[in-house]
């Protein structure tokens, strides 16, 4: 251990002077002076003053102090380059983050990191927003911090950009999911619109893996490969850690700052910190680590889908028994009767889950039922017609309330010809008594007296 190192210890009360001088292996006389000096002239106090003068640049001892007891009392739980910005911004002690770090880990409230590994080459970003977008969960202990025993675990969901590492998404939730997933995806389409690409790792709800370790099957897509295909958005696989480096880069940081402010804050619940996320976190996130584009523009396009609340479903076709029902979760759910279909018994139908709770079903572009997550009719958008009129079922939505009529088309004024043969028949001579004589109309103008016979018209395969 170096005698820097020890002097550190005992200024940050991690050891007392005395035993920094058994340490030292000097005696206490000689530590008194020491300490003196160190207090009197800094780290320079303590070089032989036979070898030139001390540096002007020194660092006092009660700031060094006085950074070390801020780190140690306030600030324990916060990583070295959040600590350095505190200390600028909040209390305005200026220092190098190469000063701070070697004074945090010379004084034994900081280990020293790792040798680095292999040097690796960073891809590329991508020219422009909206191109490609990473999404990720991180499942960690976000209120839990050094001294704080909540040992609560939730997924953090966060979307970025890859040109500008913009957060355009990020909340905390039980678990990870399909319906997690949704969501965060619509309301990044609904604010910022469509994008071009989003890269994810092969979780299951994001693509099927018939083999651990192989390639994904593209063509058995999930409920989000689903949605996403509607949508005209390109899915790429992430086979590595590698290779999700800038969003796995991001959550790192994500750890290491997001429970410090919650604890700062003073936040303990899950809504609390979703709203503190909403309102100030990301846009100070942002601010800190965004980057700007290599290229000015955007990819996003706004989108002109109505129907994303269709489209973020979780979709299921089911067959409809004779009763009329349907199995969604061990429970049966019964269709109403219909205008334009007596009965849908054996015909497919598809079941929307919403990401509310909500329950719809819909027989091809007609929805023929509307439920509540407790399976109870919405009364909302449905009207229902009096029991008296024509069969009384209730119309299913406002696009279906027009009534088709079978004969609300106007007949052709040409009646159909019968149909002839598709066999030809063969020829028959006609007699001459059926066969009339008409003068043709030039006949007197020319002053002939040709006659013409004409004979009646033959049907298909008869020749004259």
């Amino acid at each position: 251990m170096k005698l820097q190192d020890v002097l550190l210890k005992a200024m940050a009360k991690k050891i007392t002077w005395w035993e920094a001088a058994e340490i030292i292996g000097v005696t206490d006389r000689t530590m008194r002076r020491w300490r003196e000096r160190l207090e009197a002239h800094g780290y320079s106090g303590l070089v032989d003053r036979r070898k030139g003068k001390p540096s002007g640049r020194r660092v006092p001892v009660a700031k060094v102090e006085q950074m070390l007891g801020l780190y140690r009392d306030t600030y324990f739980d916060l990583n070295m380059r959040h600590f350095h910005e505190k200390l600028r911004e909040e209390h305005g002690i200026e220092l190098s983050y190469t000063f701070v770090q070697k004074a945090l880990q010379g004084a034994g409230l900081v280990a020293r990191g790792r040798k680095r590994r292999k040097h690796r080459r960073r891809r590329e970003r991508r020219p422009m927003p909206g191109m490609l977008l990473h999404i990720d969960g991180s499942k960690h202990q976000w209120f839990k911090t050094e001294g704080f025993g909540d040992e609560r675990w939730y997924d953090l969901i966060v979307i970025l950009d890859d040109a500008t590492s913009e957060i355009y998404y990020a909340q905390l939730v039980e678990e990870e999911s399909t319906r997690t997933v949704m969501a965060g995806l619509r309301e990044v389409i609904e604010s910022q619109g469509l994008f071009c690409a989003l890269y994810s790792d092969r979780g299951s709800h994001f693509f099927v893996t018939p083999k651990a370790g192989e390639k994904v099957d593209k063509h058995r897509p999930t409920q989000v490969g689903r949605a996403l295909k509607e949508l005209g958005v390109q899915m790429i696989p992430a086979y590595s850690p590698q290779a999700r480096g800038r969003s796995e880069r991001s959550f790192g940081t994500w750890q290491g700052r997001l429970p410090q402010e919650l604890r700062l804050a003073g936040i303990t619940t899950l809504e609390g910190a979703n709203e503190f996320l909403r309102q100030s976190y990301i846009g100070v996130f942002n601010q800190k680590f965004m980057v700007a584009a290599a290229e000015k523009g955007t990819a996003f396009r706004r989108t002109t889908r109505s129907d994303l609340d269709w489209i973020f479903t979780v979709q299921t076709e089911r067959v409809v028994a004779k009763d009329n029902t349907v199995a969604i979760a061990e429970r049966n759910w019964q269709l109403d009767k219909t205008r334009f279909r007596s009965s849908l018994a054996g015909c497919t139908v598809t079941i929307h889950q919403h990401l509310d709770g909500n329950v719809s079903i819909r027989y091809g572009p007609h929805v023929v039922g509307r439920y509540t997550a407790t399976g109870a009719i919405r009364p909302a958008g449905v009207k229902q017609f009096p029991e008296s009129r024509g069969k009384g079922g209730p119309v299913e939505t406002v696009e279906n309330q027009k009534p088709v009529f079978p004969r609300s088309h106007r007949p052709l004024e040409i009646p159909q010809p019968r149909r002839d043969s598709h066999f030809p028949t063969a020829p028959t001579a006609v007699p001459l008594s059926q066969t009339k004589i008409r003068k043709p109309p030039s006949a007197s103008r020319r002053g002939s007296a040709d006659l013409t016979i004409s004979r009646p018209k033959n049907r298909v395969g008869l020749t004259s």
